[in-house]
């Protein structure tokens, strides 16, 4: 058996298979290597993506919080509005209310102009009367049956 392990065909057989079994480990480690490499690429991509999606994201909270004061002033600014709104309806109901005692006060107005005119018409022949009596007091006093 020494001289088996010591042949010629024995150590070349060996040597060639150890050599096969090393380059089949190479070509595992290499395939093992790229895959390696590509799960690197991947987590470096992962780590951009990342911190963009965190440089986003605080972007999303900045403005969120900007409309969010907006949404406070904008609330602010409805409360008031909706006081205004109740002061000029109060205020719309109180020049109603007056338009309608103008109204009331136009008719009396009218009833007293018509009055008034009445008054002015009489007031009108009086002095037309008058005039006559103080121009011609013979004529007035005799010449007519009825003067007044």
């Amino acid at each position: 058996m020494y001289r088996r392990v010591n042949s010629g065909r024995f150590i070349g057989v060996t040597t060639g298979l150890i050599v096969i079994v090393m380059a089949v480990f190479t070509w595992v480690m290499y395939g093992m290597a790229q895959q390696v490499f590509t799960m690197t690429d991947v987590m470096v991509d992962l780590n951009r993506s990342f911190k963009a999606m965190v440089v986003t994201q605080e972007s999303m909270a900045r403005d969120m919080h900007e409309m969010s004061l907006s949404m406070v002033a904008m609330n602010e600014n409805i409360g008031n509005m909706t006081t205004s709104v109740d002061k000029m309806t109060d205020s719309v109901s109180s020049m109603n209310s007056d338009i309608g005692q103008i109204a009331g006060s136009m008719a009396v107005m009218t009833g007293a102009m018509q009055s008034l005119t009445v008054n002015m018409n009489r007031m009108t022949m009086d002095v037309g009367r008058a005039t006559y009596a103080f121009s011609n007091p013979m004529s007035y006093m005799w010449g007519n049956p009825f003067p007044f």
